[in-house]
């Protein structure tokens, strides 16, 4: 279950449509590739194949697990650097530990969010903490990308740690579905998230059977996506189920509705409701960065090599990295080969550098699902020194995204 629940009788409930209000309907339903991210985490791809349009002002959304590990199973991310866009890393079930190169860092725990500005530049590391890795248990959250509009590309990074307790509860007005908001205001209830980009973030439980109808800024985009269970989205009852992402047109209100039976593992349908108005500019997504043109991609690494982005701290947290060999009894072959292949990964990274995964990455700025991305984008950068033309090459392929 989400670490944050509550009696939904007892909390305000969303008001009911006026007559005048217009339903969303649905545009497109799309299904998530499942991967492996960092060091080897079960991800899904949650933008995978959707238009840069229709996700503006969002990059790229990972759902990380759910998934239950055994001692010395769980897995995080190396040091990497971004510039240009927020994180935001929502645990739903379990621990990650941050750190990152201007002081921010904590644990994020059981319905926690990390709200990390990359702004100008900065370097931060996601991992496991050790009492997970030596107790194994659940891990379950979403990682979301944010772009920012040039005027906020170089601000200054900052970062903001959201306790579960501190997002706003709704009840929808059946009582049959809470809804957390971690960022934005839906029907005059404010989230805590401080955000440069204007969207709307929050997770909703709808019980079988139950229905959530809910108010949406007209100048938001919006998109839902499923965590887990199955149900019906939109004014016709489109069907979806968990891994999948609808976005939807224009209108007033959302409409989704959960199917009377679910899962046994997870009682109760779970969704992402997201949204933000469009920025509309150019984007030049290259790993780690997200920026308006080419020339500021090639600047971004380029700050990077020279040490720009600030220094990892002499107490940094470093990843764990178990062995496959105490996996393999448990594990199915493919797993076993795609931890084998993080392995082998992290071993050329620490004997050769990483050049030659920067450029073998660059199909990753279309939302190239082959790769480990974009968290494994965010680490697969150059830790060598290379020079200005190396990287003008390697950026040489590049194009921008149609945002509209």
């Amino acid at each position: 279950m989400p670490a944050i629940t509550a009696d939904t009788l007892t909390l305000p409930r969303i008001a009911a449509a006026q007559a005048s209000d217009t339903e969303r309907p649905v545009r497109s339903i799309t299904t998530g590739p499942r991967g492996y991210e960092g060091e080897g985490f079960p991800v899904v791809r949650a933008f995978a194949g959707v238009s840069a349009a229709d996700l503006d002002p969002f990059v790229h959304m990972d759902q990380m697990g759910e998934v239950e590990y055994q001692p010395g199973e769980p897995r995080g991310t190396d040091w990497h650097p971004h510039r240009g866009f927020e994180t935001v890393t929502y645990m739903i079930d379990g621990r990650f530990a941050h750190q990152d190169s201007h002081g921010g860092g904590g644990l994020i725990t059981d319905g926690a969010t990390q709200w990390m500005t990359a702004g100008s530049g900065i370097l931060h590391i996601e991992t496991p903490p050790a009492e997970l890795v030596e107790s194994g248990g659940t891990f379950h959250g979403i990682q979301l990308w944010v772009n920012l509009p040039k005027k906020d590309k170089f601000a200054t990074p900052r970062y903001q740690a959201i306790e579960g307790p501190d997002a706003k509860l709704l009840s929808s007005q059946d009582g049959g579905a809470l809804v957390r908001i971690i960022a934005g205001e839906i029907d005059g209830a404010q989230g805590p998230g401080n955000t440069h980009t204007p969207i709307t973030l929050a997770h909703a439980t709808i019980e079988p059977g139950a229905q959530l109808n809910l108010p949406w800024n007209r100048d938001f985009n919006s998109l839902v996506y499923v965590l887990s269970g199955r149900g019906s989205v939109g004014p016709v009852g489109h069907p979806i189920h968990q891994g999948q992402l609808a976005v939807l047109g224009p209108g007033d209100r959302i409409t989704v509705s959960a199917e009377g039976t679910q899962d046994s593992h997870r009682p109760a349908m779970e969704v992402l409701l997201l949204g933000g108005r469009p920025i509309r500019e150019p984007v030049f997504h290259y790993g780690p960065f997200v920026m308006n043109s080419k020339s500021e991609l090639i600047q971004a690494l380029e700050d990077y090599q020279a040490g720009k982005f600030g220094q990892i701290p002499p107490n940094a947290l470093m990843p764990h990295r178990p062995s496959t060999d105490r996996l393999t009894h448990r594990l199915g072959g493919l797993r076993v080969q795609q931890l084998q292949l993080a392995e082998m990964r992290c071993s050329r990274h620490q004997r050769q550098g990483r050049r030659d995964r920067e450029i073998g990455s660059v199909a990753s700025a279309r939302n190239d699902t082959t790769k480990l991305s974009p968290i494994g984008t965010s680490s697969d950068v150059v830790s060598a020194p290379v020079s200005r033309a190396q990287i003008a090459a390697a950026c040489s392929s590049i194009t921008e995204r149609v945002c509209g």
